[in-house]
C-alpha cells in the first residue's frame, strides 16, 4: 500500500473530488417534473472509493432508462445521414474517444477540437473544451444533436420525424415506455436527451493498476518505474498534478498554450479561448493528445512539456506557470512518468462495453 506522503496525497485527492461531485446542481423541489421517477432505480457498482455521482433532480437513475440510453448511443438513426451516432466520436474501445486530431461530424465537417473521452464525465462540473457554463450532460447532449456550424450529428429540424421513427419500431416503443413509465408520450427528444445522459453517467473507470494499488492495497499492481513515475507526477518539481487533480486526474481551465489566464485572451497569437484540463485516466488509449490532437504520443506531451521548461524565462520567451515543469526530464524520469501514466489505463472498462457492444 502506499506510505506515508502518499496516502496524505491521495486522500486529499479523494476528499477533494468528492466535494466537487456533491457540489451538482441537483434540486429538491417537488415542482420539478421527474421523468421516470416510477422506473426501477438504477444500481450504481461504484469502484472502491469512488462517491455516487450527483444526478439532476429532473432526471433519476433507472435500470430501463439507461438502457434505452445505451441503445440510442450507438443508434445511427440519430444522425442526418443515418451513418454516424455518438459513439463514430466516441468509440468505447477508445475509452470513447474516438483516436482523430479532431472530431469529424456526420456530414463530413471537421469540428473544432479533439473528441474529449467520456469516462468518468459522471464527476464533472462543466462539459465540452471551451464551454465553462454548460453544467449538466443534459445541456451538453444538445450541443452534438443539435449544433448546424458544424452539423454533428444534424437532429435540428428532425426532433419529431426522429421521434416518430422510433416510436414506429416495436422495440425502441417498449424501451421509452419502460423508462418513462405512466408518460402519456414517452417517445419525445427530450427523453431521448435524458436517457443518452443517463447513460454517460454510467461510463465510470476506477479499477486501473493506479486504483488497484491506491484503494485496493495490491502492492505489486504498479511496477517500480510506475512508482517513481507517480513520485515525480505528484512532486513540486514536475508539476503534473497541479492541473490533473482529484481522483479523476482533471481540472479546470487553462488556455490553448498551456498557460493560466482570464476566460478570453490572446498571447504570441494562439487562440483565444480557454481550454479545460482533460482526464488522465484511460490516457494509453486517448491518443492524440491536447485540445487540438496535436500530439500523437505521450512521448511527444512531454517533450513539449520539457521544452516550456527549457525557455522558461528566456528573452522572448512565454511567461512560465508556476503549476508546469520547472526542469527537463531526464529520458529515464520520462519512461517512468510514462509508465505511471500507462498505469491510470483501466482494461476492465473497455472490456465491459466490448462485450455489451
Amino acid at each position: 500500500m502506499p506510505h506515508g506522503g502518499a496516502w496524505l496525497a491521495i486522500a486529499a485527492l479523494i476528499i477533494g473530488t468528492a466535494a466537487i461531485a456533491g457540489s451538482h446542481p441537483v434540486s429538491a423541489d417537488n415542482a420539478i417534473p421527474r421523468d421516470g421517477a416510477n422506473a426501477a432505480p438504477y444500481r450504481w457498482q461504484l469502484p472502491r472509493g469512488f462517491p455516487t455521482p450527483a444526478v439532476p433532480a429532473d432526471n433519476p437513475m433507472s435500470e430501463a432508462k439507461v438502457a434505452l440510453g445505451g441503445r440510442l448511443f450507438f443508434e445511427p438513426r440519430l444522425s442526418v445521414t443515418g451513418r454516424s451516432s455518438c459513439a463514430s466520436c466516441h468509440d468505447p474501445a477508445r475509452s470513447f474517444s474516438d483516436g482523430r486530431p479532431v472530431a469529424v461530424g456526420a456530414t463530413g465537417e471537421a469540428l473544432p477540437h479533439n473528441a474529449l473521452a467520456l469516462v468518468n464525465v459522471a464527476y464533472n462540473i462543466s462539459f465540452g473544451w471551451t464551454k465553462r457554463t454548460v453544467r449538466s450532460l443534459e445541456a451538453q447532449m444538445l450541443e452534438p444533436l443539435l449544433n448546424q456550424h458544424p452539423v454533428e450529428l444534424g437532429v435540428a429540424g428532425r426532433e419529431a420525424a426522429l421521434g416518430a421513427a422510433l416510436g414506429a419500431d416495436p422495440a425502441y416503443a417498449a424501451a421509452f415506455a419502460a423508462a418513462y413509465p405512466g408518460n402519456a408520450a414517452p417517445v419525445s427528444f427530450e427523453h431521448m436527451v435524458k436517457a443518452i445522459a443517463a447513460f454517460e453517467r454510467t461510463l465510470i473507470s476506477g479499477r486501473s493498476p493506479f486504483d488497484r494499488y491506491v484503494f485496493d492495497g495490491e502492492h505489486e499492481a504498479l511496477s517500480p518505474e510506475a512508482k517513481r513515475g507517480m513520485a515525480l507526477f505528484f512532486s513540486s518539481r514536475v508539476g503534473c498534478s497541479g492541473c490533473h487533480s482529484g481522483f479523476n486526474f482533471a481540472g479546470n481551465w487553462r488556455d490553448s498554450q498551456g498557460e493560466t489566464g482570464p476566460p478570453s485572451f490572446a498571447r504570441n497569437g494562439a487562440s483565444e479561448e480557454a481550454v479545460r484540463v482533460p482526464t488522465l485516466r484511460n490516457i494509453a488509449l486517448t491518443a492524440p493528445y491536447m485540445h487540438d490532437g496535436r500530439f500523437a504520443t505521450l512521448e511527444a506531451v512531454l517533450e513539449h512539456y520539457s521544452d516550456l521548461a527549457l525557455h522558461a524565462g528566456a528573452a522572448g520567451g512565454r511567461h512560465h506557470d508556476r503549476r508546469l515543469p520547472r526542469s527537463v526530464l531526464t529520458p529515464a524520469e520520462r519512461a517512468d512518468l510514462i509508465a505511471f501514466l500507462s498505469s491510470l489505463t483501466d482494461e476492465s472498462f473497455v472490456r465491459r462495453f466490448a462485450s455489451e457492444h
